[in-house]
Parts: structure tokens; C-alpha cells; sequence
């Protein structure tokens, strides 16, 4: 028993007698082969791993990860270069380890020599020995032979090789095993054993290769008698045109299949026709031609039209209420309108139904609107963006002369449906850009016209399909985005902001057991309160929909998951108490100061396409020349109100108490916060004039009132457009008392109910009768 360095390898297995050179490529082997070098016996164990993966430090011989049997060989040289480490080592004995007494840098261990019994055979060899060595070496040579081996590459000492255990070793060596097979030749000890083993896996190594070989033959046969089989019907076809005879082609077949599918449709006569000499100049054009691959892709855009596909349409009003309350909480006046347009649909079922367009701010349901819609009237559905759109040939189709041509957007969208009478939701209809190549939304007037799109005309197809039967839904934020024409094609339902009480209920019955099958929370491991919910809405979103209720409420299911996972909690209870805890700071805090009363500033309201803000409007009056100074990103139609403002009050200084030559003597400076964000429109008016007479007169403007309304040069207050959001906004700022002009009296009919309950409305119709609410030291003035 003798100590040596050990090495580990990978797929590899060596024998006595191999001649092996090393390429080491890991600090392991190096300190193997420098430990082995520097010995005195330079032997080192060459041991095998069960995988070909580099064995992890820690396993031991004769674990699941290495052998124990190996083979001691003789380190004849150790070379270090720029290039790397090399060794070369002579295989010597077998080698059992007993004990690992060294495990870094490298393993050392007790090995036990396990001598061969090759010198039993001095005396000489028994018959059947000889034997058994001249089959092997048979099987060898046939081995050799198969694998493009010749006799010149195999080592002139294994054919010399006269002890059955070293030819053995020496052929096992040369030939190509599985490891674990190698590995069972190098733990036979037996001489006449180990060549019985080998002559087997020698056996079983020709077999496979004559399968192989076979499997090889026969592709080479199959692919030979192909090419053979077209050089010859191409020879034939040369033939045929030399006598002048018609040529087969395999066009043919194709055009005959498309053939076939055109004429199973029963299409229209016109469509049929287009078709049919599409088929015709598939078959003319060459299999390899552009022409052809052209033709054949039209034909297939074509073919993948619902031309007599349609789901039968379920028209049942009470059925779609149903539907729509059970899916959205909320939105009676949409649902009425919904059920409305599905009733006359089930009462006249001919009667072509106009095109639906949902308007609302962002997160208020109404891409999901769209499809209750379709799932109360049992239709697929389609969707297209069409937010960025700017070019006309995305919404009709390239013409087929362009290279990579395709069918529009509408065509692609009732294709994918695969439905004749599909719901198509055309989502952002109000983003639709327009540049040199064309206008997307004039494209869009025949698609939705009813009277025309009975036979729509993509560029691309070029073939009347009938879109009557097709129900369009459009979504937009704004009407402001939307072209007159289009406008006039659709049917406006617009989808209201929520207030917090909807909010509330729609958190609880959707948004957050939705969260938490997303997280993997079942509704015992996370509860979250309702004031707790009502405080999220108030200070963490400040939104028209509920988008970001849904995000917050994402994060706190993602930090309970993160709780519970680790163990430190087993559920969670979301109060008010903690909410700070879970989400970090509130995001939106009220301003208190700004609702306290201030000279020179008032609380105007303005309509955005997230839903209706308070404008603060800032007035400053300094000695100067009169100047009058307007900032705040504003655009015309603001700058000239503030002018009209500028006016009134000079054409009536005297009876509001200001200095009647202020203009002349008095810069007035008015400012509206928030300076990154474009304002423009009519309604800031009635804000302006009243922060400016408050500034002029020195006299505070209660901060617990906000004004809206459109201003003229005799102090009129006329009405303004966007109140039911204005309101929510004011509402969702703290400020309960809105002044309003008596022209929107009627509109107070569209304002929800809770809302309008918390809100106190004061009607006007002059700014007189404004500053006599707005001011906080009211003068008795002439209403």
C-alpha cells in the first residue's frame, strides 16, 4: 500500500500500458501532476468519475460520484507554458484507493496495487487462450474496418501483444466504449475473464455499428433514387416540350388544390372570379419564381377569411345586463345604453346596429366593457391598437405590387377572429396620427359606415367582403382626438370616473382577489380592511379609474407573500394603522394651506383625459407700468381669457373698489402651477378674474370653494364642457362647495348621485353674483 496524488477524469477511462497525454485545465490536476512529479516514485492513481461532469471536491472514492478502482501510471513529464500545463504519463497497474488522507490542492490517498495475473500465463498459453486471443483480435481488425481505422493507425504492440491480459487492456484502450463498460474491464482482474468481457462488448459495439451503417445506407439510397427520379422527369419534360406536348407541373397541383377550396366556398361571382385567375397565373408562373410565392400567399390571406364562418349571435337585453353587472360594478348609465342597443338589436335582429364608442378616462373598464359586450352576445372578438397609427396602409393593406405586402389591420383583425360577424374592438381610436402617407381615420369612414362596409375593399385583397354583420366598438380618452366625420359614424357612450365608494366595492369584489390568485394568497392569509382600502384610494392613487388601485394593491400582496414566505408571519391584516408600513409614504398629500383663504389665489378646474384636476390660479400685483405677465404653459385660448379678465376688471374698477388707473401703474402677474404641463381652454375664466379682483382688492379668496366657467368682457358666465369630472376632481381635492355657471344646471343630472350629494353647487350666471360666494369678504354688488 503506497501514498500517491490522485487524479479525477472526466469520460475517460486508461489503462496499463496507455501512453496518455494530459492537457490540464484546472488547479486540481496541476497540483496532482506537480505532487506526482516531485515524488520520489512519480506514480499517480487515475480514477474515473461516474459522470462526465467534473466531480465536486468533496465526493470520495467509491461514492455515487467516483470510482475506487483506477489505474497507478508514471509521470514522465510535466511541461508549463504560456499555452497552459501539459503532462505525459505511462499507464503501469491497477490501483485500488483505501483512504483519502489528503483532499486539497489536490487528493491524496492509501492506494492498494492490484497486480495482474498475466504472469500465471509464463509457461505458456492453454488452447482455448489462444483461441480466445485470436477471436478478439479478429473482432478487432472487423472493428477497425467498420470505423475507417486501418491497420496502420492501430499500435504495432497490440498486434505483438502475447499475454491475454495485456492484449485486453491495450484493444480496450484503442476501441470506443461507454465508460461505465471501460470502467468494468479495468476492475476484472482475471485475465481470461476480462478477454471473455471484451469479446463480448466487442460483439455488441459491431452490431451497432452495422445498424448504423445500415440506417446510413439506406438514407443515401432513398436520397440517391430522389435526385435520380428528378434528373429524369426533367429529361422528360424536355422531351415533351421538344415534340411540342403539354409539360406537367407541380404549380398544377397546388393551383388545382386552391382550386378546389374556392369553388367549396360558394364565394360571391365577383370574388369567385378574382380567385379563379389568381389560380390561373399560379399555375403559369415558374415553382421558383416570386411570382409564384407571391400569388400562393394571396390566395391563402384570401382563403383565411370567415367568408361563410359566423358563431350564432345570442341577443338576449336582460341576458347582457346580466352579463355586464356581473363582470363590472358600477356604470348603470353605460350598462342602460349597452342594454338599450342590444335590445333593439333583439326586437329588429336585421337592423344594422351603429358603431359603439366608449369615451372615458384611463382605467374606467373600457376595453373589458368591450368584451362583456362580446361575451353577452356570444361573438369573438378582435382587437386592434391603434394608438401611433399614422399611415392608411396599416388600417387597408398594401397594395401586392410592394415588396412584404399584407392585409390591413381590419382584414387581419376578422381573419384572426375567424368569425364573419366578430366584435372588432378598435382600441385608442382618439390616437390615430396622420402624416404623408396618408390619414388613418379618413380609411377608417368606410370600414365604419354601415351603408358601405357591406363591401369593404382592402388594398391589399382587393375583393369586396361584407362587414355589415361585423360590430365595431371603438375606446378613446377624448373626444377632442376624434375627426368630425368619424365622429359622426359612432354612437357615444361615454364611461363616467369612479368615485371612491365604487372604488371600494371594486377593489373588494374584483381587484383584490385578483391580486391574490396571482400571488398565491388564499383570502385567510391576507385581509385588507375597507378604511384601509379608502385611504389607499385617497393618498396613494389620485386617478379617474383604478389602474394604480390595482398596482398598490399588488405591491401589498407581494409584501405579504414576501411575510408569509419567510416565515415571520403566518397572514396578514392590512389596517390603517400599517398601510404606511406596507406601501412607504403617501404620494399624494392635501395641501392644507391652499385650502385655507388667500389673497390673489383661487381654485380653478380643469377637464385632462385622466379626469378633472384643481387648476390653482396665482395672482401677484406689482407697482410697474401696467404690464401684464401670463406663465404656466399656456395656450391661446387661456392667454385670451385671462385678457378678457383684464379687461372686465378695468371696465368696472370703480364699483369693485380698485384704484381705477391700476392698468396704467400696477403689473399684474398671473400664474398657474405645474408650469411642465400644457394648459389651454375657456374655463379657467371665472378662476382668473376672481384671483385677480381678490389681488387687486387685497380682500382673501375662501379656499374651500372651487369655480369653473367661461368668462365675457360684460362679466357673463357662460357653460362650460367636462363638469361631472370637474366635479369628481374637486371632490377628490377636498373641496365640497363648486361655483358653476347656470348654463351646466342641467348637467347636475349626469353627476353621480354620491358625488352630488357631498358636494354643495352654486349656480351663477355673472361674475358679480361669483365673488359675492367666492370671496371671503363678500361685497354687496348688483347680481
Amino acid at each position: 500500500m503506497r501514498s500517491m496524488p490522485i487524479l479525477i477524469l472526466r469520460g475517460l477511462t486508461v489503462f496499463p500500458g496507455a501512453r496518455v497525454n494530459f492537457e490540464l485545465d484546472d488547479q486540481f490536476a496541476i497540483a496532482a501532476f506537480n505532487a506526482a512529479i516531485t515524488s520520489r516514485s512519480k506514480e499517480i492513481l487515475l480514477l474515473s468519475g461516474k459522470t462526465d461532469e467534473s466531480p465536486e471536491s468533496n465526493s470520495l472514492p467509491g461514492s455515487d460520484g467516483l470510482y475506487d478502482v483506477g489505474t497507478i501510471a508514471k509521470v514522465k513529464q510535466v511541461l508549463n507554458s504560456p499555452e497552459g500545463t501539459r503532462a505525459l504519463c505511462i499507464g503501469e497497474s491497477r490501483g485500488k484507493v483505501i483512504q483519502i488522507t489528503k483532499r486539497a490542492p489536490a487528493f491524496v490517498g492509501k492506494v492498494e496495487n492490484l497486480p495482474d495475473a498475466d504472469g500465471e500465463f509464463s509457461a505458456g498459453l492453454t488452447e482455448e487462450m489462444t483461441e480466445l486471443m485470436a477471436k478478439t483480435n479478429a473482432l478487432r481488425e472487423r472493428y477497425a474496418g467498420m470505423t475507417n481505422n486501418d491497420d496502420e493507425d492501430v499500435p504495432i504492440f497490440v498486434k505483438d501483444a502475447v499475454l491475454p491480459g495485456k492484449l485486453s487492456d491495450l484493444i480496450a484502450q484503442d476501441v470506443f466504449l461507454p465508460p461505465e463498460r471501460k470502467q468494468a474491464l479495468l476492475e476484472t482482474l482475471d485475465p481470461l475473464e476480462r478477454l471473455k468481457l471484451l469479446n463480448q462488448f466487442l460483439l455488441d459495439a459491431i452490431a451497432f455499428l452495422e445498424v448504423d451503417y445500415q440506417i446510413r445506407l439506406t438514407t443515401v439510397q432513398h436520397m440517391e433514387n430522389g435526385q435520380r427520379e428528378r434528373i429524369l422527369r426533367e429529361q422528360l419534360n424536355i422531351i415533351r416540350r421538344s415534340l411540342g406536348e403539354a409539360v406537367p407541373d407541380d404549380n398544377e397541383n397546388e393551383a388545382a388544390l386552391y382550386r378546389e377550396k374556392i369553388l367549396a366556398l360558394n364565394l360571391p361571382e365577383e370574388v369567385q372570379d378574382k380567385l379563379l385567375k389568381e389560380c390561373e397565373h399560379l399555375k403559369k408562373a415558374h415553382p421558383a419564381s416570386g411570382d409564384a410565392s407571391v400569388v400562393a400567399g394571396y390566395l391563402d390571406a384570401c382563403l383565411a377569411l370567415p367568408w361563410n364562418t359566423a358563431t350564432e349571435e345570442r341577443i338576449d337585453a336582460a341576458g347582457t345586463r346580466f352579463i355586464l353587472d356581473a363582470d363590472h360594478y358600477g356604470l348603470d348609465k353605460v350598462k342602460e345604453r349597452i342594454t338599450e342597443f342590444v335590445a333593439v338589436r333583439q326586437i329588429s335582429p336585421k337592423a344594422k346596429g351603429g358603431i359603439l364608442c366608449l369615451i372615458g378616462p384611463p382605467g374606467t373598464g373600457k376595453t373589458s366593457v368591450a368584451g362583456g359586450v362580446a361575451k353577452a352576445l356570444n361573438r369573438k372578438i378582435a382587437r386592434i391598437s391603434l394608438g401611433g397609427i399614422h399611415d392608411e396602409a396599416d388600417i387597408r393593406g398594401h397594395r401586392k405590387t410592394y415588396v412584404g405586402a399584407m392585409p390591413g389591420r381590419i382584414m387581419e383583425a376578422v381573419s384572426r377572429a375567424g368569425s364573419k360577424n366578430a366584435l372588432i374592438l378598435l382600441d385608442e381610436i382618439d390616437k390615430l396620427g396622420h402624416d404623408y402617407h396618408g390619414d388613418p381615420a379618413a380609411a377608417l369612414l368606410e370600414a365604419l359606415d354601415p351603408e358601405q362596409n357591406v363591401a369593404f375593399r382592402d388594398h391589399y385583397l382587393e375583393i369586396p367582403f361584407d362587414l355589415s354583420d361585423t360590430l365595431f366598438v371603438t375606446t378613446a380618452n377624448s373626444r377632442e382626438g376624434i375627426p368630425e366625420p368619424l365622429l359622426d359614424r359612432m354612437e357615444i357612450i361615454e364611461i363616467p370616473s369612479y368615485t371612491d365608494e365604487e372604488k371600494l366595492i371594486i377593489a373588494k369584489r374584483h381587484l383584490l382577489p385578483k391580486q391574490r390568485v396571482k400571488h398565491g394568497l388564499q383570502t385567510r392569509q391576507l385581509r385588507v380592511f375597507d378604511d384601509a382600502i379608502l385611504l389607499l384610494i385617497a393618498d396613494y392613487t389620485r386617478e379617474s379609474g383604478v389602474r394604480a388601485l390595482e398596482r398598490e394593491l399588488a405591491s401589498i400582496c407581494r409584501k405579504a407573500a414576501g411575510k408569509i414566505a419567510d416565515g415571520s408571519l403566518k397572514s396578514v391584516n392590512v389596517r390603517v394603522s400599517n398601510l404606511e408600513e406596507m406601501l412607504g409614504p403617501k404620494k399624494y398629500k392635501r395641501d392644507e394651506e391652499s385650502l385655507s383663504d388667500s389673497v390673489g389665489l383661487a381654485h380653478g378646474l380643469a377637464w385632462t383625459s385622466v379626469g378633472g384636476e384643481v387648476l390653482d390660479v396665482e395672482v401677484n400685483v406689482m407697482d410697474g407700468t401696467g404690464k401684464l405677465e401670463l406663465t404656466g404653459n399656456l395656450g391661446d385660448v387661456m392667454k385670451e381669457s385671462a385678457k378678457a379678465a383684464h379687461s372686465y376688471i378695468r371696465g368696472r374698477a370703480t364699483e369693485l373698489g380698485i384704484a381705477p388707473m391700476f392698468y396704467k401703474d400696477r403689473d399684474i402677474h398671473i400664474h398657474f402651477p405645474e408650469g411642465a404641463t400644457p394648459k389651454d381652454g375657456p374655463s379657467a375664466g371665472l378662476a382668473v378674474t376672481v384671483a385677480a379682483i381678490s389681488a387687486l382688492t387685497g380682500k382673501p379668496v375662501r379656499g374651500d370653494v372651487a369655480m369653473t366657467g367661461e368668462i365675457t368682457l360684460r362679466g357673463r358666465v357662460l357653460p362650460i364642457g367636462g363638469l361631472r369630472e370637474k366635479s369628481m376632481g374637486s371632490l377628490r381635492a377636498g373641496i365640497h362647495t363648486v361655483i358653476i355657471p347656470r348654463g351646466n344646471e342641467a348637467d347636475l343630472a349626469e353627476i353621480d348621485p354620491i358625488v352630488r350629494a357631498k358636494l354643495n353647487f352654486i349656480i351663477v350666471s355673472s361674475v358679480d353674483s361669483a365673488l359675492n360666494y367666492a370671496l371671503a369678504q363678500p361685497k354687496n354688488l348688483t347680481v
